[in-house]
């Protein structure tokens, strides 16, 4: 089995230009929790959830909503994203994929070819070809699972 198998091919992205307000929007309508980050059609970066709720100013810590506004505006998520990426091939075995996820405690990669986006693998697809495979082996009580 190849990451091409498993790989999710409708990935929701963001240009590194792009401000934090534009990825807040995105997670906050969707249940996303891991963005991509492009220059053009290359992946330069990822920036997470997690990412973002770090760097955004509490609204506890004694800004106002106005400044909290206005750097949510004009920070750009390049100034954020994670940049020591790990990316992946749509023909490589999926196995490659599980350890550097494993291994490196990353929630997602995206799948790179010819320098393009071309789809991503998070620790949920990986969770589900997981139940999928232990239904059709009938493994560790997997059998009682409902269709996936």
């Amino acid at each position: 089995m190849v990451v091409r198998d498993i790989m999710t091919t409708e990935v929701v992205s963001v240009q590194e230009t792009d401000t934090l307000l534009d990825a807040a929007m995105i997670f906050a309508r969707s249940t996303l929790r891991h963005l991509p980050v492009l220059r053009d059609q290359k992946v330069v970066g990822i920036i997470t959830q997690r990412d973002l709720q770090s760097y955004a100013p509490g609204l506890l810590s004694g800004v106002t909503s106005e400044q909290y506004q206005k750097v949510m505006e004009t920070t750009s998520i390049a100034r954020v994203m994670a940049r020591n990426l790990h990316t992946v091939k749509p023909d490589q075995p999926v196995i490659e994929a599980v350890e550097l996820l494993f291994s490196q405690r990353i929630g997602c990669l995206p799948v790179v070819e010819n320098e393009e986006l071309a789809g991503i693998v998070t620790t949920t697809d990986m969770l589900g070809l997981m139940a999928r495979l232990l239904k059709e082996n009938k493994l560790a009580g997997a059998e009682k699972l409902g269709p996936s």
